[in-house]
Formats: structure tokens, sequence, C-alpha cells
């Protein structure tokens, strides 16, 4: 798989409902700093959640050339995860890894204790599981810190309107803060969406994406072992959970989402869906194995997601886009290399580089966007340059757990409902401790609530 390997706007203004004031009461009454660059010309990281993608991000931001830059604390709730993260880093990247032992921090509150070792204008990287991402930002905001987050940045309707918030306080400190939606960044896609504005496949009617793949991480969960709390297994196996990340739908599927979505320029207003688990098994997680979802924007025109995590099946990760005078091709093989191009017509077809049929294609090699991101976020911080990403990260997961939200309810969920719904997984993050219990219980049968369409209508579980 090539993510393993390889490790716009809104179409109405947000409601202001009470839940959205929560992350903003929180503020209020500080003297937040405006932020820049470091007062020198070093840049510090601090790595709040060593896992895969969190060791990923920090290596990726070791590599931008236009440094000095080194890593200078970290943070994780388990021990041994951050030990084989420093360890990776350090072979790496050598004395840019700068972390002694009494800055690698352990526990939940880790993330202020690593972020308490920055100067304002330096680097917070968040890659713990999304459910805590409001919870991590809203710290940085406090510290002046520029931030890079892992998508996705919310998990539900009360966490959305809370980052939103907290992107507004974020662009008024100047503060700059990239999101993982890679795609954003890679410079084939960056022109292909060009020539879509400028109309080289006409006016956008419909698109399509596919991620059909077996297990690829912790997404199916068997009943917890001895010797870990819940709460610590949940986040272990956050993936599982849709508290803790969205669920499968939200955390694999959301890249293809957004890239579909910014080629069409537009979110869709609602979504109808459906999934179901079919071979459950001893796995008693909240995921379903497939799901199929029809999203519809304002002008009517559809993009239909398909996805499927299940053994044995075929394989596919790609994305398409059909126009009034050709196609596209947005992914051929996964996020990257993307190899981009557009035809004649409307048989896009991904082995197809040099037919008659291919009017445009960028061209070979490309460079990584897991790297550009970066390097596109520290030219941001090193020249002052505007650079928020907040808001369309966090309008991405909404739209996400919008159409996550229909298939696991039977219903069809419009982005207003997904907005205002008040159904919040996990309330009360902030307070947590490692003696909390988990936010999600299990039930009389030793099973976890999981999604029941058409019995339960208006929240998930």
């Amino acid at each position: 798989m090539n993510e393993a390997q390889n490790d716009l706007t809104s179409r109405r203004a947000f409601l202001k409902t009470t839940g959205r004031f929560a992350a903003a009461s929180a503020l209020a009454g500080m003297a937040l700093p405006h932020v820049h660059a470091a007062a020198s010309n070093s840049l510090q990281i601090a790595l709040v959640g060593c896992g895969g993608r969190g060791s990923g991000a920090a290596s990726n931001a070791l590599g931008v050339k236009n440094g000095p830059i080194t890593l200078a604390a970290m943070a994780d709730v388990f021990e041994n995860r951050l030990a084989q993260s420093y360890t990776s880093l350090k072979e790496r990247h050598g004395d840019l890894v700068d972390v002694p032992e009494d800055k690698r921090f352990i526990g939940l509150d880790a993330y202020q204790k690593a972020m308490d070792c920055l100067k304002p204008g330096d680097i917070a990287i968040f890659a713990t599981p999304p459910g805590f991402r409001w919870v991590h930002f809203q710290y940085a905001i406090q510290k002046g810190l520029n931030v890079f987050m892992e998508k996705p940045v919310t998990v539900d309707g009360p966490t959305t309107r809370r980052m939103l918030d907290l992107a507004e306080e974020s662009v008024k400190k100047n503060m700059k803060v990239g999101v993982g939606l890679m795609v954003r960044h890679c410079r084939g896609r960056q022109e292909l969406h060009k020539r879509i504005q400028d109309g080289a496949i006409g006016d956008i009617i419909a698109m399509r994406a596919y991620r059909m793949h077996g297990p690829v991480t912790k997404e199916f969960s068997k009943p917890k072992p001895e010797g870990i709390t819940e709460l610590l297994y949940q986040i272990e196996r956050f993936h599982s959970f849709l508290w803790a990340s969205g669920g499968l739908y939200n955390d694999f599927y959301i890249h293809q989402l957004d890239e579909c979505c910014w080629m069409k320029n537009a979110w869709p207003v609602k979504a109808h869906a459906l999934g179901g688990r079919h071979y459950r098994g001893e796995f008693i997680d909240q995921n379903f194995d497939s799901y199929s979802v029809e999203y519809t924007f304002e002008d009517g025109s559809k993009f239909f997601l398909e996805g499927r995590d299940m053994v044995g099946c075929h394989d596919e990760f790609t994305s398409f886009a059909h126009g009034s005078k050709g196609s596209a091709i947005i992914s051929t093989n996964g996020h990257s290399p993307g190899q981009v191009r557009i035809f004649k017509g409307q048989n896009a077809n991904v082995r197809d580089f040099k037919s008659k049929n291919v009017v445009w294609a960028y061209p070979q090699p490309e460079k990584n966007p897991y790297d550009l991101e970066w390097e596109d976020l520290i030219d941001a911080i090193r020249n002052d340059k505007p650079y928020n990403e907040v808001k369309r990260g966090a309008q991405a997961s909404l739209v996400s757990s919008m159409g996550r939200m229909s298939a696991h309810t039977g219903q069809v969920v419009t982005y207003e409902d997904i907005l205002n719904c008040e159904h919040e997984f996990a309330p009360g993050l902030d307070k947590f401790t490692k003696d909390s219990p988990a936010p999600l219980q299990l039930r009389s049968d030793g099973k976890y609530p999981v999604p029941q369409p058409g019995i339960t209508k208006n929240r998930e579980y």
C-alpha cells in the first residue's frame, strides 16, 4: 500500500451554538502571543504522538533544507512507542534529534510538558489520536506555537465547532498551521486543479473515489487483554473507536474526499450512504468493513466514495473526475505519486499513459507531497507568509463525518445536520487522566456499542 509505504469554501456560515464556545472560553482573558518565527534562526520541534505517522512527520520536518531545524522534545502515552520513535529518528537524522531523557515525556499531560520546552514561534507536531486534536491545539495557541497537525482534526459535530473557533484564534495570532492533507501540496495535483478550473474537462458532473484493501492498522479489535486499562487500550487501537479517530472512515477516506472536493472547489451539502460489517467474528470494534456514499453538491453534481476493508477482494486506490468535456485521474494508485492525467471523453484509465486519449499528464518523477507540505510550512514560517489550514481541515473532517454518520444511521445527513449534531463522542477530553474511565464503555454482553442503521437514527451509537 502506497500510504503505508510512503508513510472551498464553506457553503454557509457556521452557526454559533453553545458547544462552540467551550474552547474559546478557555482562552478568554489570556494575553495570547503573536506568532511568527522563533527569535533565533533555529526552529525547534516538539513531537506529540510518536507512532508511525508522528515519526514520519518529524522525519519529513527534519529533512527540510531550509534549516536549522531540530527535534527538542517528545511526548506519548506509551513509553515503548516513544523509545522506538526516538531510536529510529536518531539513527536517521543524528544531531538534528536532540532530545535528552528529561525531555521525553510520558502520560496524558505529556503534550503540555513537551510544548513547554519550546519558544514562541517553534513548532508542535500533533499526531496523537485525532480525538485529542482540539485539546492539544488549544494549548499551542496559549503557548504561541506554530503547528503541524495530522488529519482528521475533528471526529464529530461538537469538536468541529470547537476547532473552528480555535482556527479563528490561531489566524488572529498569525500562527502558521499545516494540516496533514498533503495531497493539496502535490505539485501535479496543483497543476491539475488549475487546469480543471480553467475548463480543461468542462463542468464537473461527477467524481468517484475508491479505497479498497485489507486491514492495514488497528481498525479491527478483539476484546481488551489483561494488563492494560480500558482507556489506554482504546487509545492504542484508536482506529477502532469513533471517539478517538472517527473510525477507519475518517482516517482512511478523508484524503480522497478532500482532493475531490478541492477539484470541485466546493463541499457537499448532503450524504446518502450505506455500509455494513460482513465478517465480525471475535472483533468488537465500532467500524463497518464496507462503505458506499453518494455525496451531493449544491449544483446537483455527485461524488461517489467507495470504501472496503476486507481481505481477498479487489484492491483499488484511485480517484477520478468526470466533466462535460472530458475526465481526469486525481490519484492513480495511492497518494504518491499522483500520476495525474486529463483524458478525452470519459474513459479515464489508470493504465493509460500514452494513448491518443491522454490530453495531458504531469511529468514524472514527482516529489513526495509528505515532504512538500513541510517545505511549504517552513517557508511560510521563515518568511512570515499567511498559512493556516485549520478551517479547511475541520471542514474536510466534518464532511467525512457526514458520510460516516449517514452510513451508520441509515439516514440522509446534511452538512448542517452533522455540524449541529450534539452527540459528542468524548466530552471533557481535556480533563482526562490515566485513571479516567474510557469514553466508550462495554455493554453488559462484553461488546462495545456499534452503529445500528435504521434503529439508532439521530446519533451513531
